[in-house]
Parts: C-alpha cells; sequence; structure tokens
C-alpha cells in the first residue's frame, strides 16, 4: 500500500468519526430540545391566601434557592404572556427588594422570580428616602410583603463615588445619602479609595446596613411590623463576577 492510499484512508476515517461524532451531538441537542419544549411553562402567580400563608423566612428561603438556580443557569420556564393575564386584578408578592439602579443586577432573574413575585425598588446605590419608604410601607402593610431585602452589590458606582466625593448635578445630593456609609467604615486599615476593592466592598456592606438602620428609624409602620415578626429586614450583596447573592447577618 502506497504512502497516498494510507493518508487517503486515514483522512476517510478521521472524516468518518467525526460525522459520527457531530449525529451523536445533534441528536443529544434535539433531546434535550424535545425535553424542554415537553416541560410545562410556570403561568401560575402568587394568591393572597398563598401569600398569606408564607412566613418571613421562608420566604428567604425561597429567594435562596432561587438565587442557586439563577447561578447553575437553571431558571424556571416561564409563561409571561399568561401570568400577565393571570395578575391583572391583584397582586400578592412575596417580598420587596430595594436594589441599586445598575444594569448588571438583574433582581427578578437573580432570584428567579416570575411576574407578580416581587416588588422591586431601584434607586442607585440602594438608599432609601421618604419615596422609597412610603413604597416599602405599601408594599408590606398595603400588599401583604413578607420581606424586605436590601441588595448592595460589588463594584457599585455609586459607592465609589461616595468614597472620592464626585460633584456633578443631581448626583452630588444623591450622594449625600451614602456618605454617611463611608464614614461608618472609618476604622479600615488600608487605603481609603474607590481604587481599593476592598475598601468599596466594606463601605459596601455599610451602606446596606445603614440602609436598614434607616428604614427602622424612618417607618415606625415597618419598625413595627417587624418587631411584631409580621415580616424581616435583611440585607445582601450581589457578587458580579458570580452571580451569587450573600446574605448578609
Amino acid at each position: 500500500m502506497t504512502k497516498i492510499t494510507t493518508y487517503l484512508l486515514t483522512a476517510i476515517l478521521a472524516a468518518a468519526l467525526v460525522a459520527c461524532q457531530n449525529n451523536a451531538d445533534q441528536s443529544k441537542s434535539n433531546e434535550s430540545q424535545t425535553t424542554n419544549e415537553l416541560k410545562p411553562l410556570v403561568e401560575k402567580v402568587l394568591t393572597a391566601d398563598e401569600q398569606a400563608a408564607l412566613t418571613p423566612d421562608a420566604v428567604i428561603e425561597m429567594l435562596k434557592s432561587g438565587n442557586k438556580r439563577f447561578m447553575s443557569g437553571n431558571l424556571t420556564a416561564r409563561d409571561h404572556s399568561a401570568q400577565v393575564r393571570n395578575s391583572t386584578f391583584g397582586q400578592y408578592p412575596k417580598a420587596v427588594i430595594l436594589s441599586c439602579l445598575d444594569s448588571r443586577v438583574p433582581v427578578s432573574d437573580v432570584f428567579d422570580r416570575g411576574i407578580g413575585d416581587i416588588f422591586v425598588g431601584r434607586v442607585a446605590g440602594n438608599f432609601v428616602n421618604v419615596d422609597m419608604l412610603g413604597s416599602m410601607e405599601f408594599g408590606c402593610k398595603v400588599a401583604g410583603a413578607k420581606l424586605i431585602l436590601v441588595m448592595g452589590h460589588e463594584h457599585c458606582g455609586a459607592v465609589k463615588a461616595a468614597i472620592d466625593d464626585v460633584e456633578l448635578g443631581n448626583i452630588t445630593a444623591m450622594l449625600t445619602k451614602i456618605k454617611p456609609a463611608v464614614d461608618l467604615v472609618s476604622d479600615f486599615d488600608g487605603e481609603k479609595s474607590s481604587k481599593n476593592e476592598a475598601f468599596v466592598h466594606e463601605v459596601c456592606e455599610s451602606n446596606v446596613k445603614n440602609t436598614i438602620n434607616e428604614i427602622r428609624i424612618n417607618s415606625p409602620i415597618l419598625k413595627e411590623m417587624e418587631e411584631n415578626g409580621e415580616i424581616k429586614i435583611i440585607g445582601a450583596v450581589y457578587n458580579m463576577s458570580t452571580g451569587e447573592v450573600m446574605f448578609l447577618n
């Protein structure tokens, strides 16, 4: 057998093996696609009775479980059109989540929640003012949510701007709501600048805790609900690199 013949036979065999592998991969892909198509879409939304039966701790566990699904890429398949129709005449959310404005923090996806599941308030730096407090009071006292979660995130631009004393238009006034969190980390051992990610992280956590404190001080309604065990007010930080929500003690 000549070298050329041997080469041709080797090439033909290699091509055949590649073709077989491609067919196997395509078969698996088709099987997976068929499985996904057969998987029913969730169209149900929370009812008043189901909301009333929830406890704050149960809601926290739901959020933690949802975040694990988000991290693994196993989000719940939902029929959003059906959920829109099914929630038209009422809403009974589980929680109020206060998040930063940042576009990289998709709150509903982070916790694998659907339409009607959560109230979401967003403002750069996740701080509270009278408007946000009123919204939280509506969400919990009127609409029955069982939890308030204040969620900051790593690499927060608003936190960095507060650290650097940025002055620009209305941003200047906005940052005054975040600067107390910077002052609360005065005993930090290291460079206190936005270039130091360790310091930024400490201020981020400080800002979440300070926001929780402001909620309790400035909303007697929510403070009383928490004291009565009707709701919990907790904090968390979203990890931009992993998608994990780290709940604070």
